[in-house]
């Protein structure tokens, strides 16, 4: 059979059966990374592979380790994001905001849907490796609890379970002391000219968001007139896309986790599906989700 390259070709060499092979690379591909940074190395493929490290022989214990790892890296990009947002937002650069919003939206899409290859692990796969978990739970990620914060569902008490980690608790800690996303978009409207209650621009912010009626009434003035308020009704509903996603993440969280380990306490001590089924009564943005009623 001849060799595909010629041997007078200039791009050839001879591979260890005598046949020219075409350099550099198939269809043109490099091949050498011998001085060059090739796609593992921009990527720190060697150090994201090799950071599952199982404690227990059983061979489900992969999936719930990169479950939880891959979960924690979408939530660098949203917390990065969130983050921009609300940069944007509180310098008026409402285009710009929006754009981030909407790639958190989907992010938390992607999140929901990340549930579904947990979902194929059974309780007896679970209660094999539960004990080699000891008292770890998502309950302690320090990114899960910044999002929350950002997104105005601030607790203090929370941060506590992070005082042992000294740069999560610090920022945590910068959040929690910072306007939220959605107090920065009511500052938003403020500035527009809409009426917002003194008390409500002044802080503090390290508390929970909670449903101001001076709010609600600026909302429905945007809302009844979307003309005029156009980019303040697109952040609204960008807002309530974000919600949205956000309780269905936590929703397909808590039936997951009935469906693998039943309604046993959690690993972190919490009730486990109990305590996941309240935290579906939270609600970010209260007035955008009240307005709706009257309008």
């Amino acid at each position: 059979m001849p060799c595909p390259v010629s041997p007078d070709s200039p791009a050839a060499a001879t591979n260890p059966g005598g046949c020219p092979v075409s350099q550099p690379g198939y269809h043109g591909a490099k091949l050498d990374f011998s001085k060059d940074m090739s796609y593992g190395d921009y990527l720190s493929l060697d150090t994201i592979l090799n950071a599952q490290h199982p404690l227990s022989p059983e061979h489900n214990e992969l999936l719930f380790i990169v479950q939880h790892q891959t979960s924690e890296l979408w939530m660098k990009l949203m917390l990065h994001e969130l983050h921009g947002a609300r940069d944007n937002i509180a310098g008026g650069q409402l285009p710009a905001a929006m754009k981030m919003l909407a790639r958190v939206a989907a992010i938390m899409n992607q999140l929901v849907h990340a549930w579904d290859v947990l979902a194929t692990m059974t309780p007896p796969e679970y209660t094999a490796i539960r004990p080699y978990l000891g008292a770890s739970s998502g309950f302690q990620s320090h990114q899960y609890r910044e999002i929350e914060f950002i997104l105005g569902n601030k607790n203090v008490t929370h941060l506590q379970v992070h005082q042992h980690k000294v740069d999560a608790h610090a920022a945590l800690q910068n959040v929690l002391d910072k306007p939220s996303l959605y107090d920065e978009a009511i500052m938003v409207m403020a500035r527009s000219g809409l009426a917002v209650d003194a008390a409500r621009l002044a802080g503090p912010w390290h508390h929970a968001t909670r449903s101001d009626p001076s709010v609600k009434a600026a909302w429905m003035v945007v809302y009844r007139d979307t003309d005029q308020y156009w980019p303040l009704y697109e952040l609204g509903e960008k807002l309530v896309d974000i919600e949205t996603a956000f309780r269905l993440w936590r929703f397909r969280h808590v039936t997951t986790v009935q469906r693998v380990i039943g309604f046993k306490t959690g690993t972190g001590g919490t009730d486990g599906v109990g305590y996941l089924r309240k935290m579906l009564d939270v609600v970010l943005f209260p007035e955008l989700f009240e307005l709706r009623t009257e309008l």
